[in-house]
């Protein structure tokens, strides 16, 4: 389990990395749509944690933050990269 968390947590900020070296807006936006789907997948392997009682509620509970907090992140750069593609960035 520890090993899948590792893994799909660091497809986030690799998939993020990707994108941005692509240097095409869609390209980018398609990378980071990836990696909202990794950091989903994290979130599944905690809560399996938690189910197997590898992980307390509170450790749960702190981990669905910074999940929320990572999400809204990268939900507000694929916007950004959106409106930048279609020529309108200050809207």
């Amino acid at each position: 389990m520890t090993i899948q968390i590792r893994k799909s947590s660091r497809s986030i900020t690799n998939n993020i990395a990707e994108g941005y070296g692509r240097f095409f807006f869609q390209e980018n936006i398609q990378f980071c749509r990836i990696s909202r789907g990794s950091l989903s997948e994290t979130l599944d392997h905690m809560i399996v944690a938690f189910d197997e009682e590898y992980i307390s509620d509170l450790e749960l509970e702190s981990f669905r933050v910074l999940h929320n907090d990572c999400l809204k992140l990268l939900n507000g750069y694929i916007n950004y990269l959106q409106k930048v593609k279609s020529g309108s960035p200050n809207q």
